[in-house]
């Protein structure tokens, strides 16, 4: 009988480490490069929505956008006004910081996911009520896509 309550004890202080250590790590900060344009003015309002759910900011501005999204791999079909670098994931355009973590926890084999466009409600084109349905896609580096998430619009 000792032998199985110790067991048990042991068995819940693991449980509770494990519990601890993915609590800790839920509340720490992500780390993410945007690269964007210094006319855009919805790419600010995107890095604000951002920094409102967790994830630390490094905002380069540069007048060669489209070089970047060359660099990661960015179609024209998936383009948008600012391109983003996330633990190896490209992040392109209007995506919600909720997509995001979705991808940081699932780690599917992508290139990245993207708004294509810059949909009038996303995160950073907010309008007032107004919002168009919109997909959030996966890609890969053969130009794959899929939809990964959707949003109903307002019209």
């Amino acid at each position: 009988m000792k032998i199985l309550n110790n067991l048990l004890v042991m068995t819940l202080l693991i449980f509770n480490t494990g519990i601890k250590a993915d609590v800790t790590d839920a509340g720490k900060p992500i780390d993410i490069v945007v690269y964007r344009s210094p006319s855009c003015e919805c790419c600010g309002k995107w890095l604000e929505h951002l920094k409102k759910n967790n994830f630390t900011v490094n905002d380069v501005v540069t007048d060669d956008v489209q070089a970047i999204k060359t660099k990661y791999g960015v179609s024209g079909s998936m383009a948008s006004c600012h391109t983003a670098v996330v633990n190896g994931y490209v992040v392109e355009g209007h995506v919600p910081a909720n997509d995001i973590m979705t991808l940081l926890k699932t780690k599917p084999k992508l290139a990245g996911i993207a708004v294509p466009g810059m949909p009038k409600g996303t995160p950073g084109m907010e309008m007032g009520d107004n919002k168009d349905s919109y997909k959030v896609m996966s890609f890969d580096k053969e130009n794959h896509y899929e939809v990964f998430n959707s949003y109903q619009g307002t019209q």
